[in-house]
């Protein structure tokens, strides 16, 4: 006897997914749902959002790994379940962290002996190593200051004005002042000598950036540690060096080996590092290295047992599902070694060269950024009365690219620049069809009247129309510029009818 039954209302997976309710109609955004609904319908509702999304590829802004090798990823997919903090539970991943701290520790000069072990550990990302690292100076510093009877509660950092926010952040969460080397024309790192200037008794550190933000820039490391070596000799201060390697520390070993940046100068005590930048894995792993044990205060490491044995930990976080990061990172060490991350680095650096000639080619803009450093091209018009910099990013879009335009911080914020990261997966063909897309938009621009033109037009018919009126009244910077806005995006949204373009 055969048994048939009609499909309940909650029975739609039979069904096509575009077909049924579920798609057909919006479900509550900012609370839970009532009912379930099915699978099918949950992927096809959040993969139907997510294609609006920009193109990671095309992610011109991000120093981060955007892509990685199918081997890898089975890796990352296998391991995504285990949580980083279990130690005893997974001790093959534990040890395959210490061991990429050591390869990174003897990337970095470390003053190891031959069967020392280096200090370190892996990190969510470059913040909470600095952040780490931070407390350390920090704790050291207090320890120091009581032990000679001195007061601690006014504890500084000197940086330059172009530190990441994470710095910032750092100061301000923990209660630590920040003195800014402001920053100047045609020169857009924080200036040694400066630097050292503003060191007193109460420095915690010193932080040096290998790769700025702003322009990838490598500061002057080796000059900071001999001004300060000076300097502590004369006052009897032993204030240490952090070197902030995010995006250089998997650069500079490899395209400047001879460049003195890292643990081979004595005052550098710890040096972070982002796996995934040019670390060459996927966003969410940072490291932080210390040169020694007396570098890391004992009383910062934590020891628990309830997941085990004993387990040491100084991590910001707790659980965390980092494993499959720290896979992923031993991986490209071993599969990539010297020879492969070199091979990359300086395939980087080439497609950089092909991008920064073709766009000095144009005749229109500026480099800012230095042939030594982190493989980007950051760039500024020559002239930019007519059309500025944010004007070139947001036309960009149009075609993919995710382009950033920014001012740089004080002193040299009238500066404005457009930045592009060359990745492992930014080839030279992208480099080429990049320029021709930057030489299409500034055609285009070169037909539209200037922001300039377009506010006189404003102000004119204010005039206009303040004559005709008994009654003027003076409208506010806000309508102003709304007024401004409305006509310029009539005449682009015109512009775009006719060309086609969008």
């Amino acid at each position: 006897m055969v048994l048939s039954k009609t499909a309940s209302e909650s029975d739609v997976s039979v069904h096509s997914t575009f077909a049924s309710r579920y798609v057909r109609t919006s479900l509550p955004r900012f609370r839970m749902g009532e009912n379930s609904i099915p699978k099918e319908a949950a992927y096809q509702i959040i993969n139907d959002e997510l294609m609006l999304d920009g193109n990671p590829r095309l992610n011109l802004a991000s120093f981060v790994t955007t892509w990685m090798e199918p081997e890898c990823d089975k890796l990352i997919m296998s391991s995504i379940n285990k949580n980083y903090v279990d130690m005893d539970e997974y001790p093959v991943t534990t040890e395959l962290q210490n061991r990429c701290v050591n390869m990174i520790a003897h990337l970095f000069n470390a003053p190891l002996g031959e069967s020392e072990a280096a200090v370190g550990v892996g990190t969510v990302g470059s913040s909470e190593a600095i952040m780490l690292a931070g407390l350390a100076f920090k704790r050291k510093w207090q320890n120091k200051r009581r032990a000679e009877g001195l007061p601690v509660d006014k504890p500084n950092i000197v940086t330059g004005a172009n530190v990441q926010v994470c710095w910032e952040k750092f100061a301000r969460y923990f209660e630590v002042e920040l003195k800014e080397v402001k920053l100047r024309d045609d020169y857009f790192v924080m200036d040694p000598e400066k630097a050292v200037e503003m060191v007193d008794e109460n420095t915690i550190c010193v932080a040096a950036i290998l790769g700025s933000t702003l322009n990838g820039e490598f500061e002057d490391v080796k000059r900071l540690n001999d001004l300060l070596v000076e300097k502590n000799n004369e006052t009897g201060w032993d204030t240490p060096i952090h070197v902030d390697a995010a995006s250089g520390g998997f650069i500079a070993p490899f395209l400047y080996p001879e460049l003195e940046w890292d643990f081979r100068l004595p005052l550098v005590k710890s040096i972070n590092v982002s796996g995934h930048k040019y670390g060459l894995v996927y966003a969410g792993i940072g490291w932080v290295i210390w040169r020694n044990k007396e570098d890391l205060p004992e009383e910062l490491i934590f020891h628990i047992n309830y997941l085990g044995a004993d387990q040491p930990t100084f991590t910001l976080n707790f659980s965390k599902g980092r494993s499959s990061q720290v896979i992923a990172q031993y991986y490209q060490l071993i599969r990539l070694g010297f020879e492969g991350y070199r091979n990359i680095m300086e395939n980087c650096r080439e497609n950089m060269i092909v991008l920064r000639e073709g766009l000095e080619k144009t005749g229109r803009f500026k480099i800012v950024s230095k042939d030594e450093g982190v493989p980007l091209v950051a760039f500024s018009l020559k002239d930019n009365h007519c059309h500025d910099e944010f004007e070139i990013s947001d036309l960009l879009r149009r075609y993919g690219w995710i382009v950033p335009a920014y001012t740089m911080p004080a002193d040299a914020q009238h500066v404005t620049v457009l930045r592009v990261v060359i990745r492992e997966d930014f080839s030279h063909t992208l480099a080429e069809r990049l320029v021709n897309d930057i030489q299409k938009v500034l055609h285009e621009l070169d037909r539209l009247p200037s922001k300039l033109s377009s506010n006189s037009t404003i102000e004119t018919q204010e005039i206009e129309n303040n004559e005709k009126s008994t009654v003027t009244t003076k409208k506010s910077a806000l309508e102003t510029q709304r007024e401004i806005t409305t006509i310029w995006r009539k005449f682009v949204m015109d512009k775009k009818k006719i060309t086609g373009v969008c």
